[in-house]
């Protein structure tokens, strides 16, 4: 790398390279850590996320700094939320070093991105991150929960969960992340990621996932969490008809056909078939079925 400064602040192979070698960092599985080490790479996130110049960016796992150079270019605000220890301590550094302009305009919150609640600053309007592939899709709904002036949300993620998330009812591949995700927005895949441009470089190929809230919630009485109860039970046995897959959930299978019916959905069709409007309208009819269960489901 030469010893001159490089016109472009964005890192390339050599500087994360040499970043992580300075801070002792290798990359780990357990926390599901893949540097991006192409500066085209991050400009295309940041250019198909559609960051706008007054927006309020917050970013998860921002590692070595790859998009969050990136999205500073390109937005008013960038908050990034960082668990990693030595990441945390050395990102802000990074900042001032390779884009000092624009310094002032960057935030580290050092917590693990599922027990985040507030950020500093302004209220985030677009989420952009690489996400670790171990805990996409709790994190990404976690934000997408906590934080509804969240907008537009692009993510990069295991290529299998993109599809999963932007799946469609009826797809093979149609399940939990996509219901719960299409709660909060209109879902699709937004572009594929080969796996040359990460170091190391993953086992599995990476999809882009946009995620663009809606204007108009779910019309529905249930709650979110009632609504996510009738989801997760659906897909616990997803080979079951409803009926069957949701007698737990009802107290009985007969109590199940009752809500169902009720739903005006059939007993005898399967989640995979039914959209979150569906699901919804099964939790409005749980009187129908005695006592639903309405604890806070987990969020796979």
């Amino acid at each position: 790398m030469s010893s001159s400064p490089a016109p472009d602040a964005l890192l390339g192979p050599a500087d994360v390279r040499e970043l992580a070698g300075a801070l002792g960092v290798r990359p780990t599985k357990q926390r599901g850590q893949n540097f991006v080490i192409d500066a085209n790479t991050v400009r295309r996130i940041v250019r198909t996320a559609g960051v706008r110049p007054d927006d309020v960016v917050v970013e998860v796992g921002p590692g070595l700094g790859s998009l969050t150079l990136a999205l500073l270019e390109a937005a008013d605000r960038v908050v990034a939320v960082e668990i990693d220890d030595v990441l945390a301590g050395a990102l802000p550094a990074t900042i001032a070093a390779r884009m000092p302009q624009r310094a002032d305009r960057f935030a580290l919150v050092h917590s693990d991105a599922m027990h985040v609640s507030e950020l500093p600053g302004p209220p985030p309007t677009a989420l952009v991150a690489n996400l670790p592939y171990n805990v996409a899709v709790p994190v990404l709904l976690h934000m997408l929960e906590t934080f509804p002036s969240i907008e537009r949300t692009l993510v990069m993620v295991q290529a299998e969960v993109a599809d999963r998330l932007a799946a469609p009812p009826g797809s093979k591949v149609y399940g939990v992340p996509s219901v719960k995700a299409n709660w909060y927005a209109e879902v699709k895949r937004a572009g594929s990621i080969g796996r040359t441009v990460f170091w190391p470089a993953p086992n599995v190929d990476s999809g882009l996932v946009s995620l663009v809230r809606r204007t108009e919630p779910i019309k529905t009485s249930a709650s979110r969490r009632e609504v996510f109860a009738v989801v997760d039970a659906a897909f616990a046995q997803r080979r079951k008809t409803l009926r069957a897959a949701l007698a737990g959930w009802a107290g009985s299978a007969a109590a199940a056909e009752t809500a169902l019916n009720a739903a005006g959905v059939s007993p005898q069709a399967r989640g995979e078939a039914l959209t979150v409007e569906e699901f919804a309208r099964i939790a409005e009819n749980a009187g129908n079925a005695g006592n639903a269960e309405t604890k806070e489901p987990g969020q796979q």
